[in-house]
């Protein structure tokens, strides 16, 4: 998963880091609120980890900015040295989930984020996820459509696993490199293009099927599911 974490102590952003990674997810390191909100509006995260006091702009005005802006509610942890009932109470009302006062623990972080991440994402931790008539099987790699197989290659599988993961979300294209990739991965710009072209084909993603997979120009791809609604044609008008 994909975690962006705020803090202006760079021992305890990096504490963070560590931490993370060891529970295998990616994180994005943040000194700055501002920096935060700006990748925010161009790059997609699977996971907040926030600090309260920032030099620029309140860990709290960042989560509410997330809030009021995000289509997908993104889940949130603040980590801080505010531990005052009041400002947990504050904290949680303002939209984080979860909240947890410094020092940190890091076995108690590493606890909280995976079952903040299992609560959220819940699909990510089946062996088998139905999606219309699309059924994943994870341990075998495999990927049917109404019981027939479909032959994907491993990085087409990884691609179509985190679309359908994330079905409805909008993620960026430094998201999906990461996902299926892994970071620090060199690619010719055209790479997660051809892949979505041919996954686009062979899972035959077309809203007859039930879905609909689009590009957002400059930003990423969207997975959708469609429903009978709006792949039925209205009535003609009585003349």
């Amino acid at each position: 998963m994909r975690i962006a974490a705020l803090d202006d102590d760079p021992s305890q952003l990096d504490l963070v880091q560590r931490t993370v990674r060891a529970i295998g997810h990616d994180c994005t390191p943040f000194e700055h609120g501002e920096a935060l909100l700006r990748a925010l509006r161009r790059d997609t995260f699977d996971l907040l980890i926030v600090d309260w006091q920032l030099p620029d702009l309140p860990g709290i005005e960042v989560v509410r900015w997330a809030r009021q802006h995000l289509a997908h509610r993104l889940p949130i942890v603040f980590v801080t040295n505010r531990g005052d009932e009041r400002d947990i109470v504050e904290g949680l009302v303002s939209g984080a989930d979860d909240y947890m006062v410094k020092p940190i623990r890091v076995h108690e972080l590493m606890a909280r984020v995976n079952a903040l991440l299992r609560r959220s994402y819940p699909s990510h931790d089946n062996a088998v996820t139905q999606h219309g008539g699309f059924c994943f099987d994870t341990a075998a790699r495999t990927v049917t459509y109404d019981g027939e197989p479909i032959e994907l290659k491993q990085k087409e599988y990884d691609l179509a696993r985190c679309l359908f993961n994330h079905l409805g979300r909008l993620l960026s294209r430094a998201h999906l490199l990461e996902a299926v990739w892994g970071v620090g991965v060199d690619l010719p710009s055209r790479s997660l293009d051809t892949h979505v072209s041919s996954l686009r084909v062979k899972l035959n993603l077309r809203p007859a099927r039930g879905f609909r997979l689009t590009a957002v120009y400059g930003q990423g791809y969207r997975l959708e599911a469609v429903t009978d609604l709006e792949t039925t044609p209205l009535p003609e008008a009585a003349s």
